[in-house]
């Protein structure tokens, strides 16, 4: 994999941990998930103007990535409800590229090197153990952590082909990004009225831009990178994530990390090593 585009799967890493403490620091985190997915679309709407349309091939990947989408911010929400960020977010992002990595060959007819291979379970063996090793966290968490690794594994399937299929993966991330948040805020809508989610939002707006600019960008990078090298391996990489996910953690909400949470982050780092000398 080229170096320019391991980096900026890196910075979108740094991204996707950062907008995903947005939500976990919150007070209503179905709302702030909402709240983010919105600001990615408001993100995404001045540039639309200045890109191609996806072309016609790409549109069913578009709408079936939205009701995906949809699954993914409602389960995030539901993970960090009742697990902590040390549980959760491990098990989400390490389970999905094994899942990936599995099925690629079925799906997308990708054969991956030994030492792809190699880089993508030292990687998944190091964000696995450091879901073990947190102790917080309900049964509950586990299964909604789970749930949303088979979702994530899903979505970069549709969003792999979609943007290769589109001509511009920059553009069909933008437009992949409008409808997710009309699903959440009017499903939030039904259930919680619209008095209440008004006053999360007027309350919280600037939440979602921030996160939402994180997260689009975050998505993008990768995207873009699905088209430079294969799935499965962009899927991995992605998943460094866990380590700034573990310096937040740290820093922000002063949680105490183990030797065996910095021994996890060394294995994830070898596993980039090797994904980079693949």
């Amino acid at each position: 994999m080229p170096v320019d585009v391991i980096l900026l799967v890196l910075f979108g890493a740094l991204l996707h941990a950062t907008w995903n403490a947005i939500v976990k620091a919150g007070s209503d985190k179905s709302l702030d998930a909402a709240l983010i997915s919105a600001g990615g679309a408001v993100s995404a709407l001045p540039f639309l103007a200045f890109l191609p349309l996806p072309q016609t091939a790409a549109w069913p990947f578009i709408g079936a990535s939205a009701v995906l989408q949809f699954a993914y911010f409602q389960l995030v929400a539901a993970a960090y409800r009742t697990g902590d960020i040390g549980l959760v977010y491990p098990l989400m992002r390490g389970c999905a590229p094994l899942l990936i990595a599995a099925t690629s060959g079925v799906i997308l007819h990708e054969s991956l090197s030994a030492g792809a291979l190699a880089g993508i379970m030292t990687i998944s063996a190091g964000v696995l153990t450091l879901a073990l090793e947190a102790r917080a966290g309900s049964g509950r968490a586990v299964i909604f952590s789970l749930a949303n690794a088979c979702v994530i594994a899903s979505y970069t399937y549709v969003d792999g082909i979609g943007a290769r299929l589109s001509g511009n993966a920059v553009s069909y991330t933008l437009w992949m990004s409008l409808l997710p948040p009309v699903l959440l805020f009017a499903w939030a809508t039904f259930r919680r009225g619209a008095f209440a989610v008004t006053k999360h939002i007027r309350h919280n707006w600037w939440r979602g831009l921030i996160g939402g600019a994180g997260s689009i960008a975050s998505y993008g990078l990768a995207l873009w990178a699905m088209t430079k090298a294969p799935v499965a391996t962009v899927a991995a990489l992605r998943e460094t994530a866990i380590l700034f996910a573990l310096v937040i953690s740290v820093t922000v909400f002063k949680e105490k990390a183990s030797i065996w949470r910095y021994a996890a982050g060394v294995v994830i780092a070898i596993g980039g090593l090797v994904l980079k000398l693949a």
